[in-house]
């Protein structure tokens, strides 16, 4: 019986666009954005700041320099804000419904501290909540240390709750990432950016 539900945030609970991320960061003076942005997991100073090994202003120094000119907070920030679409009722209203049913609901998200400035906000949900005002517990990579899809990531919410894997559903739209969670027992629903998971989430929680 599943007793848990672990969530990705990109792409799951909030629609991604990873082309107006790219737009964004291109429009800062970054060159080959392709290169250094990945829909599912970042590398060099992007990977960097999701994995906790350096922080904001750090990040802000180093973009800089690989643009050529002095960026700041704000310019950096609403770059990355380019990934965060839209957040549909919906997601809003499983969630409050999945703990209402009894499940305990858990963020497990590879982000960083610009989107969670506002993701863990009032102004997150238009109603003065941010997400964490939806989840019984939030873990982020940059705090925890880890990316998806290693299992270091995995392994530490899973001590940290007292997690049962054979109890615990994962939704995410990456399949490495899914593939990672079922390695270490845990149920898994791969999703889609931007699809409707609400009902069929309850195919795997039978």
């Amino acid at each position: 019986m599943i007793k848990n539900i672990l969530f990705d945030m990109g792409g799951v609970i909030i629609t991604i666009s990873h082309p107006e991320a790219l737009k964004r960061f291109s429009a800062l003076g970054l060159k080959d954005a392709e290169e250094h942005l990945n829909p599912y997991t970042q590398k060099g100073i992007f990977g960097d700041i999701e994995e906790g090994k350096i922080g904001t202003e750090e990040f802000r120094q180093k973009l800089s320099e690989l643009v050529g000119r002095e960026l700041t907070y704000d310019e950096c920030k609403h770059a990355w804000m380019g990934y965060a679409k839209e957040v549909p009722q919906r997601n809003f209203d499983a969630l409050e419904r999945l703990r209402k049913e009894g499940y305990r609901v858990i963020l497990l998200s590879n982000t960083n501290p610009f989107m969670m400035s506002w993701v863990l906000s009032e102004e997150f949900d238009g109603k003065g909540h941010g997400l964490d005002h939806y989840m019984d517990a939030v873990y982020m990579s940059y705090k925890c240390g880890a990316m998806k899809p290693s299992d270091k990531f995995f392994k530490h919410v899973i001590e940290s709750e007292g997690l049962n894997p054979d109890e615990t559903l994962f939704l995410d739209d990456g399949i490495r990432n899914t593939q990672a969670a079922e390695a270490l027992g845990i149920h898994t629903f791969l999703t889609e950016n931007g699809k409707d998971w609400t009902q069929e989430i309850y195919n795997y929680l039978k």
